[in-house]
């Protein structure tokens, strides 16, 4: 299979499979515990069914959105993930490009590995920084201020982090940011070794926006579960992230919002939007997914905040059902990983452009012009 014949996210999955070391396969899929929320993440759309009008004259419709200010020309967004030149070796700059070419947003996380200054000065898509609340309140200051000289365009706060889910697969497998060299990885890089030669023989690999402060992930090894567990500072309340939004004056986003409650208090803070996100279902497992949440969290506050979902996605029938039911946009960060993995930009850009094509095939079908006749007249609930 090459990235030409992947029709699907799962396509994507299957490739990055075949083209990536064990553990690091097991990094992206993986989920905590029994994974159950991870599966629930993208079971949850199947529980509902989108019910078309015809005769609409859909010749020429429109799918751009507007999210904290930043004009999409689609309603997806990819979230930030850590730790990308380990999926691929142009890491996020591939992603950024893709995410340019196809007039959407792209972040990148306090735990990347490509330096804010680049990604600011190379890629003219719109961009939001993934900001973990470090024990360290001089990392945690010198990444905001590095986005604003950087011209980023939103901060968002992940929120869902304040210890490590229980990721077993990571324990299984030994997973560590750099690795462990060890009998069990070197056969897995000899058996992989077109991703070993480009990993081994390109820029040494480091996590960009913590180096200058902490040596974990970059010159040690450490697990992720153990990064968050021993870095980021379990005291983080809503006090911390009022001081954050008044030092960041441009678009800002809690992400990790489950609640009503949280959602409420995300408004009264000013925040500009909220990412309904359980972390992939990486933290707490047995949690709701984000689709299950979305209406109620909507009913609340959705007049007041962009509200995005995040999660699970994995066809462009699952965008149109959240955005049925009010989301603004959608995000995920699986369904270009897989794609990461599978061919750097080239992959990326492959499923950007299926699920594009999915978004505005579903909307003629659907009988909608625009995003905006999107509506719950056409969701039905099967129970």
């Amino acid at each position: 299979m090459n990235i030409n014949n992947c029709h699907n996210v799962d396509d994507f999955k299957k490739l990055a499979r075949k083209r990536l070391p064990s553990p690091i396969f097991h990094y992206i899929d993986g989920a905590a515990d029994d994974e159950s929320t991870y599966k629930r993440n993208t079971e949850s759309f199947e529980d509902c069914d989108l019910v078309p009008n015809v005769l609409a004259g859909v010749d020429n419709i429109d799918i751009s959105t507007t999210v904290m200010g930043q004009k999409l020309s689609m309603p997806l967004f990819l979230s930030p993930v850590a730790l990308q030149r380990l999926f691929h070796y142009q890491g996020e700059r591939a992603v950024g490009r893709a995410a340019e070419k196809f007039g959407t947003m792209f972040g990148i996380s306090s735990l990347g590995t490509v330096s804010i200054e680049e990604i600011g000065a190379t890629i003219n898509a719109p961009k939001i920084f993934q900001l973990y609340f470090h024990k360290d309140r001089g990392l945690t200051n010198s990444m905001i201020e590095r986005c604003e000289e950087n011209n980023f365009d939103c901060l968002a706060l992940t929120v869902d982090t304040i210890v490590a889910g229980n990721r077993e697969r990571d324990l299984v497998t030994g997973f560590t940011s750099p690795f462990n060299l060890t009998l069990k990885s070197l056969v897995s890089f000899a058996t992989h070794p077109q991703w070993a030669l480009r990993h081994f023989t390109s820029d040494k690999f480091e996590l960009s926006q913590v180096k200058d402060y902490v040596s974990h992930g970059t010159n040690i090894a450490t697990s992720v579960s153990n990064y968050i567990n021993e870095m980021l500072d379990q005291t983080m309340n809503w006090d911390d992230a009022i001081a954050i939004r008044k030092k960041w004056k441009k678009g800002f986003c809690l992400k990790g919002i489950m609640s009503v409650e949280d959602a409420k208090k995300a408004v009264d803070i000013g925040a500009d939007a909220i990412m309904l996100s359980n972390h992939g279902g990486r933290q707490l497992d047995g949690s709701r997914s984000p689709f299950d949440q979305l209406q109620e969290i909507v009913d609340a506050v959705g007049d007041k905040i962009d509200v995005i979902c995040d999660g699970g996605i994995r066809r462009g029938t699952h965008i149109l059902k959240a955005l049925s039911l009010g989301a603004k946009a959608c995000s995920g960060g699986r369904l270009y990983l897989y794609a990461l993995a599978a061919g750097g930009q080239r992959g990326v850009e492959k499923t950007l452009n299926n699920l594009k094509n999915e978004i505005e095939r579903d909307m003629k079908l659907m009988g909608c012009n625009t995003l905006s006749d999107l509506s719950r007249d056409n969701i039905r609930y099967r129970n």
